[in-house]
């Protein structure tokens, strides 16, 4: 007797989960898939409504910062034409790059470990790309403590710590709040994003040919400056990351089938690269209201957003404009740093998972996020606006070149697999061929930065980035002969295997189930595993790559 009961429960401890996940972290609807494959069953929402949600996180203010700086710094004609050149880059770099998360259901963090990185090799964009949120959400929380103060008279320290705190209920509850929060406060930002050009038109359109002829206010004049070009556009550049934050979104798109054809390619070039024309249209405009507002507020409150705002839509809404105004801008950043806290929230998961094995929860990292953040509001980063921001560009377009190069010259000519694989299980730690790219892109972009190699290229530096890294990909393919890309084959939920991918199997680690592109073969467990169980086991030392595959009886999968 006592034989059959210690039988029994050895049978029932076999059957429990070998990993139970913390509470926030096994949440999904908290979670949102934020280290995973996005599920099929999870993609709920309408091309239009997934595109409405990622675009409303453009919704920020340090456009008509970034763009004052740039124009009130070289002039109209250098500062506009800079401004243009890198709206151009940023589309171009961002088709592929949105249509591939868009197809795979995967976001920024995924995309770039099978387009060229490797598992670990990406480690380092995810850091890249984390900072690019935290930049932006500091300069997008110092314009709403600069709100507070100036319609209400909150000290800054304290205006700053209210715009983290406003916007961590949205961020912490995942898309479904985000999505409805976007849908929601997208008219009130519309009319106030418009509001002001209209009175500028109406009251003084002759305001638009003084702002053509506006030479700065560092003495370069109203004609063109290459250098000027150069060191505006590598501003302008810093903006490239974003197309991260829109791929967060976009990674919930739904299939794309015959019927919704039309309406899931319009969505994706809407709220993926389309977003940067609308960024650009926002920098001019900010650049216009700060010269308008220059001889009134001083040139250190024309670079602050709410200032020329205010002093633009004064003559059309009189003693309420204090209040309109603040009140746009309010707006304006809890859209933008909702989504910044949510894009930061998973490359810091992604980041502290591949490192430290351990994942306690998405929610946890909005934390994180938010508190860097504040740490350099209160510091004053919005005064080393230009600095930051050219010195960032750097990095940034290195790694979205790297990216890009893989997605529309190495995988189109065979040279790395078709199709983007994530999960550990497959992929060599380090793929040095977008890896070192990006390194050595970075490398040469910054020493020229520092003028190492004259004014010229210090100015263009981004620029360089860009050229060295795209043309860096298909050398080092070549040169590697594609074998960094995989460690295995994917038999599973490869291109060259015929089953369905909705079809889900039970991780054999932690007893979920998970549609077919979130699965590996495991040596260790004997079985399936997911993608995360994958990433966060520290002690199989990545046997499956030396050992082979595991049948996972795919014929008699149950699909959702």
């Amino acid at each position: 007797m006592t034989e059959i009961l210690s039988s029994a429960e050895e049978a029932e401890e076999s059957s429990q989960p070998k990993r139970q996940y913390a509470p926030l972290a096994a949440n999904e609807n908290r979670e949102d898939y934020s280290l995973r494959f996005a599920a099929h069953s999870f993609r709920k929402w309408s091309p239009f409504v997934v595109a409405t949600t990622a675009l409303g996180g453009i919704a920020y203010l340090a456009d008509f910062a970034i763009g004052a700086s740039i124009v009130l710094s070289y002039g109209f004609t250098s500062g506009v034409l800079a401004i243009l050149a890198a709206a151009v880059v940023i589309f171009v770099t961002g088709v592929p790059i949105a249509a591939a998360c868009a197809k795979s259901g995967v976001d920024m963090d995924l995309l770039t470990r099978g387009a060229g990185f490797g598992y670990f090799g990406s480690t380092l964009t995810s850091l890249v790309y984390a900072s690019f949120t935290v930049i932006f959400f500091s300069l997008e929380g110092s314009i709403m403590g600069q709100a507070f103060e100036l319609a209400l008279g909150i000290p800054l320290p304290i205006g700053y710590l209210l715009a983290t705190l406003i916007v961590l209920p949205f961020a912490l509850y995942g898309m479904g709040a985000v999505a409805k929060m976007q849908t929601w406060t997208q008219p009130l930002w519309l009319a106030g994003l418009v509001l002001p050009f209209v009175v500028v038109l109406v009251r003084e359109p002759g305001k638009f040919a003084e702002f053509a002829h506006f030479g700065g206010t560092e003495g370069t004049g109203s004609g063109f400056s290459a250098i000027g070009f150069g060191l505006g556009m590598g501003v302008a550049l810093s903006l490239i990351g974003q197309i991260g934050e829109q791929a967060d979104y976009l990674r919930f798109m739904p299939e794309k089938t015959a019927e919704n054809k039309r309406s899931w390619w319009a969505a994706v070039l809407a709220a993926g690269p389309g977003w940067v024309i609308l960024g650009a249209a926002k920098q001019i405009g900010g650049a216009l209201l700060a010269f308008l507002a220059l001889g009134v507020v001083g040139k250190t409150h024309a670079l602050e957003p709410i200032a020329p705002y205010l002093e633009a839509v004064k003559p059309a809404l009189g003693p309420v404009a204090l209040t309109f105004a603040a009140l746009f801008v309010v707006v304006s950043q809890i859209k933008i740093n909702t989504t910044n806290a949510y894009s930061g929230s998973l490359s810091f998961a992604n980041f502290f998972s591949r490192v430290l094995h351990k994942h306690p929860g998405r929610v946890w990292y909005v934390l994180v996020n938010c508190g860097i953040a504040l740490a350099l509001m209160e510091f004053g980063a919005f005064g080393f606006l230009n600095k930051i921001l050219g010195f960032y560009s750097n990095v940034a377009i290195a790694w979205i070149g790297a990216v890009c190069a893989d997605l529309v010259i190495a995988k189109p000519l065979g040279l790395s697999p078709r199709y983007i694989e994530f999960k550990r299980a497959y992929l060599h730690k380090i793929n040095p061929v977008g890896f070192g790219a990006m390194v050595v892109a970075s490398a040469v972009s910054i020493t020229a930065y520092f003028g190492a190699f004259g004014p010229f290229l210090a100015a263009f530096s981004p620029v360089l980035a860009l050229v060295i890294a795209v043309a860096l990909v298909p050398v080092l393919a070549v040169a590697t002969r594609g074998k960094y890309y995989l460690a295995r084959p994917n038999t599973v939920a490869g291109p060259d295997a015929d089953v369905d991918l909705r079809a889900t199997h039970t991780c054999s680690a932690c007893g979920d189930p998970y549609e077919l592109p979130d699965v590996a073969d495991c040596a260790k467990q004997d079985g399936p595993i997911c993608s995360l169980c994958c990433t966060l086991d520290n002690t199989c030392h990545d046997m499956c790559q030396t050992t082979g595959p595991v049948a996972l009886g795919l014929p008699t999968a149950r699909t959702t």
